[in-house]
């Protein structure tokens, strides 16, 4: 048996409901905080491995970026602030405590053995590839693989596995590489908008618009799993369509963002590329804000 729901990645460069106060006539009505309910389920927290399934063509520097994110996000003690580790302590202020995120085993399926066309029924067979307590299992999916739904209204989902007798519920996310299928939609802002305002692109940190594009959406859905990986936690709006931690707070990843303005960040003064944190080995990302359950906000690092 498996459940599964979406967290589909809202279209951030177009989205403004929560951006944006309400005008009256003559006056300006100060915005409501944002609050995210708690809905009393289990979130993940304490040590939490993360396992890999690579599903297409990816090569060694694009895995390397990717796992030296994840370990940016709870072993990065000597890495440059701002860092990624910082962003990821907000998810402390959630219920529980800390989340580490220890990145476990990888498995590699560069022979499309199901196909090149994947539905959620294949992404679940590999999800269920692992099945252990407090893990996550993370399918990526590489730039010619097609999946229901991408591109069409996601760029990513999170949901759980149980296994063959039922006894573990196991977290899963998929994100896939949006380069050769739809950069405007799952890569902002490191590529135009296919619609709303059409500001320039970033410079991508790492020199690769679809897997940089891929770490905005992961670092979404890991902060949108370990507080909410049941569809019982932290959430607001029905739980079908949940608005999460990140997701909550679209397009904005730095200070005086607003509607095809991703707000102001740094840029590396030779390479003209943009981020916000620093990683392990050196890395640059540039990560979403999270909403704060202590100050109501969407949080940003810069």
């Amino acid at each position: 048996m498996a459940s599964n729901y979406n967290a589909a990645i809202a279209f951030s460069a177009v989205l403004t409901l929560l951006l944006f106060p309400l005008l009256t006539v003559g006056e300006l009505v100060q915005e409501q905080p944002l609050v995210l309910k708690y809905h009393n389920g289990q979130l993940l927290k304490g040590r939490i491995t993360v396992n890999l399934i690579w599903y297409g063509s990816f090569t060694p520097i694009q895995r390397s970026v990717i796992v030296d994110f994840i370990n940016s996000l709870s072993k990065a003690p000597n890495a440059a602030l701002p860092s990624t580790a910082t962003w990821w302590k907000t998810t402390e202020n959630y219920k529980g405590g800390s989340s580490a995120l220890v990145v476990g085993s990888q498995i590699l399926h560069p022979a499309y053995t199901l196909g090149k066309s994947l539905e959620g029924k294949h992404l679940l067979a590999l999800a269920s590839k692992f099945n252990q307590l407090n893990s996550i299992t993370v399918v990526l999916t590489g730039k010619d693989v097609a999946v229901k739904g991408f591109c069409m209204s996601r760029c990513g989902t999170h949901g759980s596995t149980r296994g063959v007798q039922n006894a573990t519920r196991t977290a899963y996310i998929w994100v896939g590489n949006s380069e050769t299928q739809c950069p405007g939609q799952c890569a902002w802002p490191f590529h135009q908008p296919i619609y709303g305002p059409q500001t320039p692109p970033l410079v991508a940190p790492n020199g690769d618009v679809g897997v940089d594009g891929m770490i905005i959406n992961l670092a979404t859905l890991l902060a949108g799993t370990v507080t909410n990986p049941f569809n019982n936690g932290y959430f607001q709006g029905p739980p079908t369509a949940p608005l999460e931690a990140v997701s909550a707070c679209p397009g904005v990843f730095g200070s005086g963002s607003y509607p095809g303005y991703p707000g102001r960040v740094l840029v590396d003064k030779v390479t003209g590329a943009s981020y916000n944190a620093h990683g392990v080995n050196g890395r640059r990302y540039l990560v979403p804000a999270m909403w704060d359950p202590q100050s109501l906000t969407c949080k940003t690092l810069v």
